[in-house]
């Protein structure tokens, strides 16, 4: 058989065990799995929070990057922004029913990470 046939055969193979739509978790991780998107939709659980008290509550990240984080998150539908008339103007944010449906699995994420042995402690 010649190297090209066999070439051949080995990517059908493997095309036959692979997967052309992204799984159920991949899906997941590509909404949530984003840096700081977990702790964000965590800290808006309570309720709508201004911009300035979310970040002082994020305290590892930039501005810029929880900006970014909630513009995808309002994107996708998981956060609402409200625009507030005070002077100076401030900004809002609270989760949408859909945002909220991720709190389940927030939970159950912090509880398990609340298990782990020491050595899988993440630095920064």
């Amino acid at each position: 058989m010649s190297a090209r046939l066999k070439s051949d055969e080995a990517q059908k193979k493997q095309a036959d065990r692979g997967c052309f739509q992204p799984c159920s978790i991949e899906t997941g991780m590509r909404i949530l799995g984003g840096k700081w998107t977990g702790s964000i939709l965590w800290h808006l659980k309570d309720g709508p929070v201004r911009f300035n008290d979310l970040s002082r509550m994020i305290g590892g990240a930039s501005k810029k990057m929880i900006t970014e984080r909630l513009r995808q998150l309002e994107a996708q539908g998981l956060v609402d922004r409200k625009v507030m008339q005070t002077s100076p103007v401030s900004v809002e944010y609270s989760l949408t029913d859909f945002g909220c449906s991720a709190l389940g699995f927030l939970e159950k994420l912090r509880q398990w990470s609340e298990t782990l042995p020491d050595q899988f402690s993440v630095a920064d």
